[in-house]
């Protein structure tokens, strides 16, 4: 049992407050007890093992790859001869339109090279010329004549890019017109 210091009643142990006058009852000090810490736990977690080593693998032995060729490209298909002989007959054609067409077919009708050219030639001049009819008969349109008059600039280009493969001796199908199918 304790006593309470203020009013002096007993109490039973273990009250906070005397219930008598209200007052609070001093506790009896007792020691800290000692507490364990908690044992280290290990994660539950399983590990991985780490991957076997394996030796690298040796590459694939070399093996020589396909060159890249150009469908359009048709230079392989003359001869060497032909094209130095006939390089100037070939630049007639790009050079004076359907007069130059002409006089590259009646120049050397023997030349493939020059045949070629002047077809590929023939073919800028048969598109140029479907563009200026369309171009002139839609010409109340605004946007007709304009698309029309970039489309010959194209071609204008088209026929130097021509032209300078002729110079280089090459043989090469006409940018953008390869795919019209006439004329091969």
């Amino acid at each position: 049992m304790a006593i309470c210091q203020k009013c002096g009643i007993q109490v039973v142990e273990g009250t906070a407050f005397c219930p008598n006058c209200g007052a609070p009852l001093a506790q009896p000090q007792q020691a800290p007890q000692y507490q364990q810490p908690p044992q280290y736990q290990p994660p539950q977690q399983q590990y991985q093992q780490a991957p076997q080593y394996q030796p690298p693998v040796a590459p694939p032995p070399y093996q020589p790859v396909a060159p890249v060729v150009d469908p359009s490209d048709h230079t392989a298909d003359f001869d060497a001869e032909d094209i130095s002989a006939n390089k100037v007959v070939a630049m007639a054609a790009y050079l004076l339109g359907i007069l130059g067409i002409v006089v590259a077919l009646l120049a050397a009708p023997e030349s493939k090279y020059a045949s070629f050219h002047a077809r590929q030639a023939l073919k800028l001049e048969v598109v140029n010329t479907l563009l200026s009819i369309v171009t002139v008969v839609l010409v109340w349109t605004f946007i007709v004549p304009i698309v029309g008059g970039i489309a010959v600039a194209v071609l204008f280009v088209i026929r130097i890019i021509l032209f300078f493969q002729v110079c280089s001796g090459k043989a090469k199908d006409a940018p953008l017109l390869s795919k019209i199918g006439f004329l091969n």
